[in-house]
């Protein structure tokens, strides 16, 4: 006998969960760092922020949708720590003029 299959847990909450840790790093990096330093280490962030994704996705536990699980968490986090990034460029660029 097999049994039911459980309600899966959503799989919107841990995309939700990648993108506001990429936008918290993010921040947090724009506001510590200096102008100079910031682009190599929001590279190293990003490079952790997909580690995180994984680790998300592979709590999820489902193999069913990992790919479009893991682009999705991914590509909003990319979206987003490159705005905060446009917008401290911009800022940055203000202040020199």
């Amino acid at each position: 006998m097999s049994e039911p299959a459980l309600a899966p847990r959503s799989a919107f909450r841990g995309m939700v969960a990648v993108w506001i840790a990429s936008l918290v790093v993010a921040v947090a990096l724009g506001f510590v760092l200096p102008e100079e330093d910031r682009v190599g280490w929001l590279l190293i962030a990003f490079g952790a922020i997909v580690l995180v994704s994984f680790a998300v996705q592979l709590a999820h536990g489902r193999a069913q949708g990992f790919i479009v699980r893991m682009a999705g968490s991914v590509v909003g986090a990319l979206m987003i720590m490159g705005a905060v990034s446009g917008v401290f460029g911009l800022a940055a660029l203000a202040s020199a003029l």
